[in-house]
């Protein structure tokens, strides 16, 4: 059995590789944590009012990319859970990337090996999909993205 550590970073090299190789021959890029994410009321971004290290982000707008971070909302961003963030991810991350307009934002839960996928839709994520055990995970933004749970969780016994 791996210890929730290497089966976080396992997911999420899973998903960084299977994301970097989509997005090869596109104007997007793929952080992986810890990399800042810095949300302003305001836009000015001296002093942010929010930052966050999602664990994954995809930034389409290479303006946004900073030597620190990227300042404003990613494209997507997916968080892995771990018991000590599940609630954090779920709520506090949930409002404030719904609230400064993250339009897609996964959940990926090896728990209970399921993956949560959130599109904005008039400014509130109004589309809401879950993914289980079986099931490729597709994304809402990048059309022909998708990746199987059984890969993404196949460290698991």
């Amino acid at each position: 059995m791996s210890t929730p550590n290497s089966l976080h970073q396992f997911i999420v090299g899973e998903l960084h590789f299977a994301l970097r190789t989509y997005l090869q021959n596109r104007d997007c890029y793929v952080f992986v944590a810890p990399f800042d994410v810095f949300f302003s009321e305001s836009d000015q971004y001296v002093m942010p009012d929010h930052i966050v290290q999602p664990d994954l982000s995809v930034v389409c707008s290479k303006d946004q990319i900073v030597k620190n971070g990227c300042q404003g909302a990613p494209t997507l961003i997916v968080e892995v859970l771990s018991p000590s963030t599940a609630l954090k991810d779920f709520n506090e991350k949930f409002n404030l990337y719904q609230k400064f307009g993250v339009q897609e934002y996964w959940i990926a839960d090896p728990g209970n090996r399921t993956v949560h996928v959130y599109a904005l839709q008039d400014g509130l994520y109004q589309v809401r999909e879950l993914y289980t055990e079986q099931d490729t995970v597709k994304s809402i933004l990048f059309k022909d993205f998708e990746i199987s749970l059984n890969r993404l969780f196949s460290l698991q016994t």
